[in-house]
């Protein structure tokens, strides 16, 4: 697939997602869902991320997940903060309440919070494919962080049900996500 027919695929996407009617049922299905999945989990930090262009929103989900850590061992949830130098990005904590200021891009992010380093990533999705393949904005800023972090952070990719691509393949440079949610379930976990 060519560059200019990935940006068409995400417009078209973004539109699409954008103009769903049952946009709400959908999130409240995949807070669900991404609730339930989390209640097993062992890590204690997450990296999320500030919903923009109607992206599912996981922060509520996030939060709740964040009050259930075991006494003494707090649970934190992280937004990204863009490195100018490298492109990569940097987690913040983030709480409801925290202030916050605009990045470049005019979204959302901590200020003035601890940086920390996520033992997974929640990440947004424009689409996906099958085996994990996920379709971002075309940056690289996911990828290029994730190739950075050492031990490598577990990748939840979230989204809704209707940017499924079953023809969808990874370019070479693309990094498969470990588990892809909808709010119709897990629709690929890596075993």
């Amino acid at each position: 697939m060519t560059p200019e027919d990935r940006r068409a695929l995400r417009a078209k996407l973004i539109a699409a997602r954008q103009a769903l009617p049952d946009r709400l049922e959908r999130a409240v299905q995949l807070q669900q869902v991404l609730r339930a999945w989390l209640v097993s989990r062992k890590e204690s930090t997450i990296g999320a991320y500030w919903p923009i262009k109607g992206e599912f929103d996981p922060l509520p989900a996030l939060y709740r997940w964040s009050e259930g850590g075991p006494e003494g061992s707090p649970r934190r949830i992280g937004l990204p903060v863009t490195d100018k130098l490298t492109g990569e990005l940097r987690f913040h904590v983030w709480f409801p309440g925290c202030e916050m200021e605009l990045d470049a891009h005019d979204i959302p992010k901590p200020k003035g919070t601890d940086e920390f380093r996520p033992g997974l990533l929640v990440l947004p999705c424009v689409g996906y494919g099958p085996g994990g393949v996920r379709l971002g904005y075309g940056g690289g800023f996911y990828d290029r962080t994730i190739e950075s972090l050492n031990p490598r952070p577990l990748t939840i990719g979230v989204g809704y049900a209707h940017g499924f691509l079953p023809l969808l393949r990874a370019e070479p440079d693309d990094l498969l996500v470990d588990v892809m949610l909808t709010e119709d379930g897990v629709m690929w976990q890596r075993s």
